[in-house]
């Protein structure tokens, strides 16, 4: 179920978070049910997944276990493992700062790489049976691999827009691979904090040209935005999305942390593609267009 909503186009300032065209994250609705937990995914759901792109569980992990991942994620960035490197800062905000203390490093992060082999907590999460149980049907398979694993952090104030884009532009996988994304709120993510942003059905078009431009994206002229449905989670409530639905985050200019794991997944007999075979697919090379 969502609800309309009418107060949904005031301006967006340029900030330290980044700056884009005031309409970009207009929204039409908010979300304001889903499935109560990962066990209650039933046929109905699975079909709904498939005919609208995405679709949002509630309380799917305990207090417990969000705290834990919650917590794993904090010991990584303040160096609680010596062999993780895969921490992203926002530079700019980092080298103002001589010695940086705890607080003022999770402050300053944007994103984790590849972590889950370094946090016996995370890899619980990426790993829990009852996730895994969801992907299969989502996916039809029951041999999977998790192929990425990502913690997504917009930091207050300066968290930066993640612009609208297809996670198939990202991966050299066939265009027939269905590929699941599961976005993990371990803050409270809400419209003022930057929550995910779909556009429901959007993945049934295919893939979609990309461009360079504040990142790899689609063109902001491109995006067809006038059925935008804007995804608040609760901490543990999570989101699974299809590899080609439309989806961003604008800049998160509020005073609220807004921190989030993602793991994608596809069947394992599935095989990469070439470089120049994925560009064939969403770059915009001699396609004789531009953004």
């Amino acid at each position: 179920m969502v609800d309309p909503q009418t107060d949904n186009n005031r301006e967006v300032a340029i900030g330290a978070g980044g700056g884009y065209p005031e309409w970009l994250y207009r929204y039409a609705a908010v979300a304001t049910a889903g499935i109560p937990s990962l066990e209650a995914v039933g046929d109905e759901a699975v079909r709904s997944f498939h005919e609208r792109g995405y679709l949002v569980v509630h309380q799917a992990f305990t207090p417990a276990e969000t705290r834990q991942g919650l917590q794993g994620l904090v010991d990584l960035i303040d160096g609680g493992n010596p062999d993780f490197a895969g921490v992203q800062f926002e530079k700019a905000v980092l080298d103002k700062l001589e010695q940086p203390t705890s607080e003022e490093r999770q402050a300053a992060v944007r994103k984790l790489f590849s972590f889950t082999d370094y946090d016996t907590r995370l890899k619980a999460l990426a790993d829990h049976p009852k996730l895994l149980a969801v992907v299969r049907r989502l996916i039809g398979e029951d041999q999977l691999t998790m192929f990425q694993d990502m913690a997504l952090l917009k930091p207050p104030f300066i968290g930066r827009e993640k612009p609208w884009h297809q996670d198939m532009a990202y991966f050299n996988l066939p265009l027939s691979t269905t590929v699941v994304g599961v976005w993990i709120a371990l803050d409270e993510a809400t419209v003022d904090n930057a929550c995910m942003m779909v556009i429901p059905g959007s993945q049934q078009r295919g893939a979609v040209i990309h461009f360079k431009r504040r990142d790899w994206q689609i063109c902001d002229t491109d995006v067809l935005n006038d059925g935008a449905v804007a995804i608040p989670l609760k901490p543990g409530d999570c989101l699974f999305f299809h590899g080609l639905i439309h989806h961003g985050t604008p800049a998160n200019r509020s005073d609220r942390q807004r921190r989030a794991l993602q793991f994608h997944y596809r069947a394992a007999n599935v095989e990469e593609t070439s470089e120049e075979e994925h560009r064939e697919v969403f770059g915009s090379e001699g396609k004789g267009v531009s953004c």
